[in-house]
């Protein structure tokens, strides 16, 4: 195992992934570069089919790349068994998910707590909780389950569970995908605020425009491959998405 101090909370290096179906090898991801710097929100965005959802699980050392490497705060993964990605997952990286995920017969706070607990830090995370409860405005909905929470407040839940640990990177697939516009806006809202007033660092993937605009930088996945990137920062940010999606 390596490591090296560059700044960077997450590189993705030539990543390249295929899968098998039935007589065809499909290729999901090819030479695909990320790097992603403490306190930045970068979305990736593509449409259905461009690799998104491949490239969130080699990212969050769900899968294992076919070729190429991802490394975590400087760590290389590649070899590491698998009791050492749990352990990277675990302390590292906090996932949340389109289907919010939830246990559906544990209250908010369990749920927000379990990562936690396995990680053996359940008494540390007892003060954590009521900080993120009351940022993410869930600390009246703790004792619920989450059949009794709204979509936007079992995303919160996820949210606070992918926060317990605190993680270097949040990785967010599809956050919005389950939840109406308002809603969904409010939850990109509170992923904007946690990178500017605390410093999370966050990755998601979304083929929505609007979601992408709220992260500091864009890149555009196509086939499998990354085909440019744009600054939000930038005034022409909106017509690279038009041109992305009119490709």
């Amino acid at each position: 195992m390596t490591t090296r101090n560059d700044g960077l909370v997450l590189r993705a290096t030539g990543l390249r992934k295929s899968y098998r179906l039935g007589d065809l090898d499909i290729l999901a991801l090819h030479d695909v570069e990320l790097s992603v710097r403490p306190g930045e929100f970068v979305a990736v965005m593509g449409p259905s089919g461009s690799g998104k959802s491949t490239l969130l699980h080699l990212l969050g050392l769900l899968d294992t790349p076919d070729d190429g490497e991802v490394e975590i705060d400087g760590e290389r993964t590649a070899g590491l068994d698998d009791d050492a990605l749990t352990a990277l997952r675990r302390t590292k990286l906090g996932f949340l998910f389109q289907s919010f995920e939830l246990i559906p017969n544990l209250t908010a706070r369990e749920n927000v707590l379990l990562p936690a607990e396995i990680a053996g830090r359940g008494g540390v995370a007892g003060e954590r909780l009521s900080e993120l409860a009351g940022a993410l405005g869930i600390a009246d909905r703790l004792d619920h389950r989450p059949r009794q929470l709204s979509g936007g407040q079992r995303q919160r839940v996820a949210l606070a569970r992918a926060l317990i640990n605190e993680p270097l990177v949040v990785l967010a697939d599809e956050p919005t995908g389950n939840l109406d516009t308002h809603t969904g806006s409010e939850v990109l809202d509170l992923l904007r605020r946690g990178v500017d007033s605390f410093g999370w660092t966050v990755v998601m993937v979304t083929h929505d425009p609007n979601a992408a605009m709220h992260a500091d930088r864009i890149v555009f996945l196509r086939d499998g491959g990354v085909s440019g990137e744009t600054s939000t920062r930038e005034g022409d940010a909106r017509q690279a998405i038009e041109r992305f999606v009119g490709v």
